[in-house]
């Protein structure tokens, strides 16, 4: 079977070690989708082929290294370099492509970091109106920008989301617009208006795949990456929103 009658393949990134259960919830969502997974890992068996996927999600996991956006650690470090190393060459090699990206959580950091960005190395002191709890559960309110991809993907103004992150976007990449905040003003959405997908978000819908406006997230994506594998016509915002 010709390679291009294939449905698309979706990097999935990770560490080495650990992150098991959001890669497979990931690793699912994807195939919901109709695109065919792939994951690549720092030692890992496609961690080297960096040409064949027609999309990407990086997903969550450990802070940031601050050597990354010129900064030092201001916070006891949780870092992880070979991923950082690994992650920022698939982001490279995405947005040098055109390739559809998702970022989860430290996925959308890094994403705004490898674009010229910098992050909060801590947000404890900034909330004064959401909780510092971590939860898989949709308990965080999302404003969601109006005329982004993000309100026409996730269809709806403030959305239920959950948190499980450290770290927070704080001067934007290049390019990128805020597509939605929590309560306390930090930001929860990143996109590049007028790219076909290139969307951040700081929560984790791959444990919200339960519900249909998570998914459509992955959809979109899967969609933009057969798009842009057929290269046919320009990008387009929110392709393959259904």
């Amino acid at each position: 079977m010709a390679r291009r009658t294939l449905s698309p393949l979706i990097a999935v990134t990770g560490p080495r070690h650990g992150g098991k259960a959001p890669r497979l919830l990931v690793h699912l969502a994807i195939l919901l989708a109709g695109g065919r997974p792939v994951h690549l890992r720092p030692g890992g068996p496609h961690s080297h082929d960096m040409t064949n996927y027609d999309g990407v999600v990086i997903t969550g996991g450990h802070d940031i290294d601050p050597v990354l956006y010129a900064s030092q650690s201001e916070v006891v470090p949780k870092y992880d370099s070979e991923r950082d190393k690994l992650e920022s060459d698939v982001i490279d090699d995405a947005l040098v492509r055109g390739l559809p990206l998702l970022g989860i959580c430290r996925g959308a950091q890094l994403l705004n970091v490898r674009l010229g960005g910098t992050l909060f190395q801590e947000l404890r002191s900034r909330r004064k109106q959401t909780s510092n709890r971590w939860t898989i559960l949709p308990l965080k309110t999302l404003l969601i920008e109006p005329d982004s991809c993000l309100r026409e993907l996730l269809r709806g103004q403030r959305v239920k989301i959950n948190s499980l992150h450290n770290q927070g976007i704080d001067v934007l990449g290049d390019g990128l617009i805020v597509s939605g905040r929590d309560l306390d003003g930090i930001v929860q959405g990143i996109e590049a208006p007028g790219q076909r997908f290139l969307i951040g978000v700081q929560w984790h819908p791959e444990f919200l795949i339960f519900q249909a406006r998570q998914r459509r997230l992955f959809k979109a994506l899967v969609e933009a990456a057969k798009t842009h594998r057929q290269n046919a016509g320009s990008p387009a915002p929110c392709e393959g929103i259904g």
